[in-house]
């Protein structure tokens, strides 16, 4: 499955590449008057009709490329199995819930509703922390 992704991402990228090349190469509206002034040199290259049939026509192929790619990529994204999720979403999912009885037991019944932990969490540094300027003791 990861090669076709890899080749259609490959082929979309190289069609686009194609696309734009063959954009920036194609004349304007407004370049027909320049090709009256000797500029118009397209002619004997693509034939009598002049390059605005070959290279839009490779154009709307490309284009049509493109869109079909960019199709089956939308699809095959889609394809794929939902059990996946973001780092947070299966962490909230894995994550055992707190039983209510332990909560209750932190609160000191003299406290007048604020919540006082009895123990110090475990992640509370050991040695006591330095203010700024000081130097930490080991």
């Amino acid at each position: 499955m990861n090669v076709v992704l890899n080749l259609l991402v490959g082929v979309q990228m190289l069609s686009a590449l194609a696309m734009i090349g063959l954009i920036l190469i194609q004349h304007g509206k407004g370049a027909d008057m320049g090709a009256a002034f000797g500029s118009g040199s397209a002619g004997s290259l693509f034939g009598a009709s002049g390059s605005a049939n070959f290279l839009s026509r490779t154009t709307a192929v490309l284009a049509a490329v493109f869109f079909a790619c960019t199709l089956l990529l939308a699809y095959f994204s889609h394809a794929r199995p939902s059990g996946g999720g973001s780092l947070l979403e299966r962490a909230a999912v894995g994550a055992p819930a707190a039983p209510a009885s332990s909560a209750a037991s932190q609160i000191p019944s003299g406290t007048s509703g604020a919540a006082v932990p009895a123990k110090p969490p475990a992640s509370a540094p050991a040695a006591p922390v330095s203010g700024p300027g000081q130097i930490p003791s080991k």
